[in-house]
């Protein structure tokens, strides 16, 4: 299923954009969706998406308990919820995947598996999971589809969270991103517009701890084929966009910069 667009708009560089319908699902490739929810009095938006190969899909981060009920019926508007035999989690905190207990009761496929870093994997057992638990280190940092197709793992330690990993899908040259290239915004929009990349700059410094460690990561990514970015908060970036994007983190002051700084 693809969202009907519903109304025009003018996007940041003057051109005529059609409004995306965010009460559904919203196609960004052929063959990824975003499935989250919108709420016009969120400031934290929590991106879901789907990666649908033939008859097997992904689900990248599924959401908090509070999103559930949105965020599973965008998913049955997409696909049946038993052709899910892979959820990855990018790390632990509740906004990313604290629904996975009932999400896996939803889609009761014995041979689901949850994807993390083994450090995420050591805290998210404690939500009573019976899947497998799939701790990419172990497997090379990737996971292959039955149809032969790769998702690929970074880790990006404590950015923020010791175990917390971006997933790459070189087909489409998309990375889903997890907390980096987030933001927080009241004034929220599914693709980044005007004021980006600058409109990362508050959570950033608000929830990574040093710039080496975001420049090091962002020297990691200029080397990569990426075509968009899908974070887990704010809005997707896509082509000519992504470059400024990483540029503008490679440099920012985050964290323990700003305290140093202040000392």
């Amino acid at each position: 299923m693809r969202p009907k667009s519903c109304r025009a708009s003018i996007s940041a560089k003057g051109a005529f954009v059609p409004a995306l319908d965010y009460d559904g699902p919203v196609a960004l490739t052929r063959d990824i969706f975003w499935v989250g929810r919108h709420a016009t009095e969120l400031t934290l938006h929590c991106n879901t998406y789907l990666l649908v190969e033939d008859e097997e899909t992904v689900l990248i981060d599924s959401g908090s308990i509070p999103d559930f009920p949105v965020v599973m019926r965008k998913i049955i508007d997409v696909v049946s919820p038993q052709s899910i035999s892979l959820i990855v989690a990018s790390h632990q905190d509740p906004d990313v995947c604290s629904n996975l207990a009932v999400v896996e009761d939803v889609i009761e496929r014995p041979d689901l598996r949850i994807a993390a870093h083994g450090a995420t994997l050591r805290l998210i057992s404690h939500f009573g999971l019976r899947s497998e638990l799939y701790a990419v280190e172990r497997h090379d940092w990737c996971y292959t589809l039955p149809s032969g197709r790769v998702l690929e793992f970074i880790h990006t330690p404590h950015l923020h969270c010791a175990g917390s990993i971006m997933s790459f899908d070189r087909q489409t040259g998309t990375l889903f991103s997890s907390d980096l290239f987030g933001a927080s915004d009241e004034d929220w929009a599914l693709y980044s517009r005007r004021g980006h990349p600058h409109s990362m700059t508050g959570w950033h410094q608000t929830m990574m701890p040093a710039n080496h460690l975001l420049r090091a990561c962002m020297e990691k990514l200029e080397t990569l084929p990426i075509q968009r970015i899908c974070p887990q908060h704010g809005s997707v970036i896509e082509g000519a966009d992504i470059a400024p994007a990483i540029a503008h983190l490679k440099t920012l002051p985050v964290g323990l910069d700003l305290m140093d700084a202040g000392a």
